[in-house]
């Protein structure tokens, strides 16, 4: 695979999961409106610390067996399966999503990084994310260029979450009513449908090669 066809992956992917509603999306949606972009910024801060930390681990336990068929066969299995499900979820979950939205004073830079680490860390649905769709691409990182090349990956996946984060929030505080637009419904759904095709590559990849 080439470094923009990679990379190209590697943004999909992370668009696919990014816009998916879940307690970080919401929490940003609520104290957007009393802080506005700084708080999509800090969340943004707060989740790339947890994730860069997490997704090195990950590369630097996957280092030494990522050549080994029963790891790729492992990892792309389990990637294009929750792939799948995530996918049939978002489609299904598309049209329904409401966000509370009450106001109160601001917090501070502290107060929300801190928010942020907790929705992050303490979020199940994000380990899993790392553990099976993530750790694929951290092993295709591997052998396309090492460590080196998940570093590539990251910075292909990171700036997605900093971009949606911080217009979530900015939105948010000019008082858009993101969940109930017709086109965020069915960007949805497209998304959804993108994490069922990689689920089904995934897969494909996985078990015939």
């Amino acid at each position: 695979m080439d470094p923009l066809s990679f990379a190209v992956t590697v943004v999909l992917i992370t668009v696919s999961g990014a816009l998916a509603p879940g307690p970080l999306f919401f929490v940003t949606i609520a104290q957007g409106v009393k802080s506005g972009t700084k708080s999509g910024l800090m969340f943004s801060v707060a989740h790339s610390l947890i994730e860069f930390s997490l997704v090195m681990l990950l590369a630097l336990g996957l280092v030494s067996v990522a050549s080994e068929p029963v790891v790729k066969l492992a990892v792309g299995v389990a990637g294009g399966v929750v792939l799948l499900v995530f996918g049939a979820m978002q489609i299904r979950g598309s049209f329904s999503h409401k966000a509370d939205e009450e106001e109160s004073g601001q917090m501070t830079n502290r107060k929300l990084l801190l928010i942020g680490l907790a929705f992050t860390g303490l979020n199940p649905y994000f380990i899993i994310w790392w553990l099976t769709i993530g750790a694929n691409l951290i092993l295709i990182s591997l052998e396309f260029a090492g460590l080196v090349g998940v570093i590539f990956m990251y910075v292909c996946h990171v700036w997605v979450d900093y971009v949606w984060l911080t217009l979530i929030a900015n939105f948010a505080k000019r008082g858009a009513k993101i969940l109930r637009l017709k086109w965020y419904r069915v960007m949805m759904a497209v998304f959804g449908a993108v994490l069922i095709y990689f689920g089904f590559s995934f897969l494909v990849d996985s078990l015939l090669f």
